[in-house]
């Protein structure tokens, strides 16, 4: 019989204290999550300068492609939605994510396939590179070097961008993504270039500095985030597409890193039916009963509330030429933002900085990734070690 509490540890109410103690988070995060949330810098420069010695010119041999399909799972497969909202709406192609094995039926020697694994050993990943090879489809493969990924990638004569395995793939979300974003590049369909990877890479090492460690939680922007999330349930939603991106990628890391439901999507779509969160009854209705003098330390649970993240593009791209019109996402926002303080729901925003897409992605990124790390840490979880996920597919490979 399997113990299903094995390896499970941590407290239900998060230690603000431990925070602000830097010997006591590296004490609790021995895998060095916070070590790897920090490189994200040193990944950007890494993995392009890797694709860089990747034979990507011989994607354009070929012309245009029909369709680009990214194959991968997790972390993998974000870095396709990562790709479709840096090339934009102006995209001549479609980029398509596929989370399952193989490839989509009309995949064929007209289309472009990017198989993604941080480890090289994803069933979705190989499943998808040996059907597009079967299938004559262009192929590229980016992961973990020496892995069953890359001989599939020789015997198909395709370019292979390798990958160092220095982490978990939720932590490699950066070294995963440049490498698609160059072979698109490749291939003409993004505008990518080095000086959007130096600045992006620099914004990342900025946030990460912001977000050390050493720095207290009233200076911290993630530590401040972690705490104001602590004990409720999140809801992430970003203001554009850009945003949403943002947004899901948070969802991530909550639920693995923290272990915290969340709901996160695109505010467009959530004003059309999420939005009404607000009204129910860990929203408006548990604020509209809450006791103002009731003490926090004394609440068993039954309070649990949600707090809201809005992740907003910032404006910056008012004159891209976007699927809808930058005042209206403004607008949007600004709604919820006032429905929330009308229902004494909290309201975190994170506003993307930066002169380009890719910059202004990681600026939306970077914090909330670094949140989800000592949000864990509060609980007292290592953030490295996930017992679910390591049971889950322990159960499933039988």
């Amino acid at each position: 019989m399997i113990d299903g509490t094995a390896g499970v540890s941590g407290r239900r109410d998060a230690d603000e204290a431990l925070l602000d103690n830097p010997e006591a988070l590296a004490e609790h995060d021995p895998g060095g999550m916070l070590r790897h949330t920090a490189s994200a810098g040193a990944q950007v420069r890494e993995s392009a300068a890797l694709a860089a010695e990747a034979n990507l010119g011989v994607l354009a041999d070929d012309g245009r492609p029909r369709a680009v399909v990214i194959a991968g799972i997790g972390t993998a497969g974000r870095t396709g939605d990562v790709l479709a909202t840096v090339a934009g709406p102006r995209c001549p192609v479609p980029i398509i994510g596929h989370r399952s094995a193989g490839v989509p039926g009309w995949v064929g020697a007209a289309d472009v396939v990017i198989a993604v694994s941080a480890s090289g050993r994803s069933p979705e990943a190989l499943g998808a590179a040996e059907a597009a090879h079967r299938r004559g489809a262009r192929l590229v493969a980016v992961g973990a070097p020496d892995s069953q990924l890359q001989s599939i990638a020789e015997q198909a004569r395709a370019p292979f961008i390798p990958v160092p395995r220095r982490a978990p793939a939720r932590a490699s979300l950066w070294a995963l993504t440049v490498p698609v974003l160059l072979a698109a590049r490749s291939l003409g369909l993004v505008k990518v270039n080095e000086a959007d990877l130096a600045e992006t890479a620099a914004r990342l090492d900025a946030d990460a500095d912001r977000c050390r460690s050493a720095a207290e939680s009233f200076v911290n922007p993630a530590k401040s985030l972690a705490l104001g999330l602590a004990g409720s349930i999140p809801i992430v939603w970003g203001s554009s597409p850009l945003a949403t991106v943002a947004a899901r990628r948070f969802g991530d890391t909550l639920s693995a890193n923290a272990r915290y439901p969340v709901v996160t999507g695109a505010l467009g779509e959530a004003g059309r039916g999420r939005v009404g969160l607000l009204d129910g009854v860990f929203g408006g209705l548990a604020e509209g009963e809450r006791d103002i003098f009731a003490d926090p330390a004394e609440d068993d649970g039954e309070g649990t509330r949600l707090r809201l993240v809005l992740l907003r593009d910032g404006g910056l791209n008012a004159e891209d030429d976007t699927d809808e019109p930058f005042a209206v996402e403004e607008r949007r926002a600004d709604a919820v933002q006032t429905l929330a303080e009308r229902r004494g729901v909290r309201c975190d925003v994170v506003t993307a900085e930066g002169g380009s897409a890719l910059e202004r992605l990681a600026s939306l990124i970077a914090v909330p990734d670094f949140a989800s790390v000592y949000l864990a840490l509060a609980h007292g979880l290592d953030p490295m070690a996930v017992p679910a996920i390591t049971e889950m597919k322990e159960l499933s490979n039988q």
